[in-house]
């Protein structure tokens, strides 16, 4: 066991980003190293799901909210909390800043997952679960909490991927599941085309060999 990592490794990611692999390694350098490649293997191959996720998801929501206001710019009449119309309000400054003219659609696509998910919590329960986003989940008969609770974890998942954060502490396969799972409650034909291509299955199943090194992590 040694517990030196490559110099270039140090210079380039940076000592403390790379403590945390030493530590998930319990100090065995090699280990760490390929921990942490394998760490990005998962993260990308999490990207195609989570892309699939998040696109039909504020889609659903924006979808059945603009049909219920009667306008595509829903949030200058809904009932949006404080937190919610200062997103909006930075989404419309964000798009402002790089188009001469900002359109409904382009603050929708502006507008984080953690916004859309908002949407389902507790506080807009009378004002927006009960009267119309419950219609925007076809496939989905449960209480609002527990897809609020579902697609929670998955917002801090997909802040970690993308923010390329360590992983691989999490019970990803059921981070894997629940993806497929919400994503069913809105379409299951989208679930089914997603599947043929992900290639995560092949990606956790390898995580043992590759931290022995008898594999070759890709991404």
């Amino acid at each position: 066991m040694t517990n030196r990592l490559p110099e270039w490794m140090v210079r380039d990611l940076s000592l403390p980003r790379l403590r945390r692999y030493m530590r998930a390694a319990h100090g065995d350098a090699p280990t760490a190293e390929r921990l942490y490649w394998w760490n990005i293997e998962v993260s990308a191959a999490l990207l195609g799901s989570l892309h699939c996720l998040e696109l039909t998801l504020r889609n659903a929501l924006h979808n059945a909210l603009a049909g219920h206001h009667g306008r595509p710019d829903w949030w200058a009449v809904a009932c949006l909390n404080e937190r919610g119309v200062k997103l909006v309000d930075d989404a419309r400054r964000s798009c402002a800043r790089r188009l001469s003219r900002t359109t409904p659609d382009d603050v929708v696509a502006e507008l984080t997952l953690g916004f859309w998910v908002s949407l389902l919590s507790q506080g807009y329960d009378r004002h927006f679960w009960v009267p119309v986003l419950h219609s925007a989940f076809p496939h989905y008969r449960g209480r609002r909490d527990r897809l609020y609770k579902d697609l929670t974890s998955l917002v801090l998942l997909r802040n970690r991927v993308m923010h390329h954060e360590p992983v691989h502490h999490r019970h990803l396969a059921a981070d894997h599941d629940t993806i497929y799972r919400v994503l069913g409650y809105l379409s299951p034909e989208l679930v089914k085309e997603a599947q043929a291509m992900d290639r995560f299955p092949a990606v956790i199943a390898g995580r043992a060999e590759t931290l022995r090194g008898v594999r070759t992590p890709r991404f």
